[in-house]
């Protein structure tokens, strides 16, 4: 689908200078040219060359991923593939950072504006300190990761994700970087209409893409986005007054949050989980059993666990793994998420995956404009997952704790 959207402006967003947003958009256009042109590539060279050259060496055919790397790893068309992967992601980052350096004082003063005119919370506690696997890398690349603060009540590195991380989608996720939220909350809506949620978590929220069209279907609705980056929390309080919407964020971790025991109805979280941990992972499972209600419903929107792949599939989405910085990702789809959400106290009954179908491919299919009227009107069809460009959904993990709390024990 030939993506026509542009990021819609807000108040907080960085402005580009013609030569920088020239530069950004080549960023974004180099992506989509990796993606819809190297990419395929990848498939017969596979099939023609690499697993012959395999089985040739090994007596037998690829197995797995590791197999299939193995062979695609020495493969020039493949080291040119992931080279310039690797460069394309470095240099959108990059290209947004002047931005963000040129004006930082305006920014910052933007956003100071913004959250004192909005009666929404804002949680930043003295003295917290962010998980090891979060700060011991800059994520997916991003300079500074989530947490770096280069000044008081800094809000740089929310700055350089809310547009960014647009460039990387190569205009994907929407003009307002939320297609992942949007996604859930129209699946929520097609197929749970009487679930109306008094109370509502994101976990791992960074900047609040996906968090605010929650807000939004859900007008009446507490809603509450948590993450460890001090910075993009800030700026994701900033953001949300910037687009009229009345929503908390805070600094907390998932695996341990101060709420009270059954506090929201829905616990949701956006590609979260593969860039915490092994250890971590079934503490949050664990967390959001324990905020949420009876009855209450946990939402985790990724990409499909590896068992629902084909092993080239996962070699080129474990990719990530290898060259972008995000050390659980493969591990992460290897986990059993529904028994980590049965041993959460989940009824295994009651887990299950499914797929969101992507609002933006929706938004586009109805031909009438990105709003949210326009999506109701397309009928339901088959998705397949994927990533953005490639794939018309999102896995979700869905689980409801048990509505009697004896059930639970």
């Amino acid at each position: 689908m030939l993506n026509t959207f542009q990021q819609s402006p807000h108040a907080a967003l960085p402005k580009a200078t013609a030569d920088e947003a020239s530069r950004q958009e080549f960023a974004k256009s180099f992506k989509g040219f990796i993606q819809s042109t190297l990419l395929p590539g990848l498939t017969p060279v596979y099939q023609t060359r690499v697993s012959r050259a395999f089985e040739k060496q090994h007596g037998r055919a690829p197995v797995d991923r590791r197999d299939i790397r193995a062979g695609m790893v020495t493969d020039e068309y493949f080291q040119h593939y992931a080279a310039a992967n690797r460069i394309a992601q470095e240099l959108l980052w990059e290209s947004v950072n002047g931005s963000v350096e040129r004006q930082l004082p305006e920014l910052l003063e933007s956003a100071k504006a913004l959250s004192a005119a909005t009666p929404a919370k804002l949680e930043i506690p003295e003295g917290f300190e962010p998980p090891r696997y979060v700060t011991a890398l800059d994520i997916h690349c991003m300079p500074g990761g989530y947490c770096t603060q280069v000044c008081e009540d800094d809000i740089s590195v929310g700055a350089l994700y809310d547009r960014g991380v647009y460039l990387y989608a190569m205009g994907y996720t929407g003009p307002n970087n939320d297609d992942m939220g949007r996604s859930v909350v129209n699946y929520i809506k097609r197929k749970l209409p009487d679930f109306k949620p008094r109370r509502i978590l994101d976990m791992g929220c960074t900047v609040g893409h996906s968090t605010l069209p929650y807000k939004e279907l859900f007008p009446e609705a507490e809603v509450w986005g948590i993450d460890v980056g001090a910075p993009v929390v800030r700026y994701a309080h900033a953001r949300a007054a910037a687009m009229g919407q009345e929503v908390n964020f805070a600094q907390m971790n998932a695996e341990a949050t101060t709420f009270p025991d059954g506090h929201f109805d829905l616990v949701v979280s956006h590609i979260l989980l593969h860039e915490t941990s092994g250890k971590a992972m079934p503490k949050i499972f664990n967390e959001a059993h324990r905020v949420l209600a009876p009855g209450g419903l946990m939402i985790h929107a990724d990409l499909p666990p590896f068992d629902l792949m084909d092993p080239f599939t996962q070699f080129i989405l474990d990719n990530e793994t290898w060259y972008n910085n995000e050390p659980f990702w493969g591990a992460m789809r290897d986990m059993d998420q529904i028994t980590l959400a049965e041993r959460a106290g989940f009824d295994r009954a009651d887990v299950r995956f499914d797929t969101a179908p992507m609002a933006v491919m929706e938004f586009a299919a109805a031909a009438s404009g990105y709003s949210q009227e326009a999506s109701e009107h397309v009928a339901e069809r088959d998705f397949t997952a994927g990533e953005f460009a490639p794939g018309g959904g999102w896995e979700v993990l869905i689980a409801r704790k048990p509505a009697d709390k004896a059930l639970a024990a």
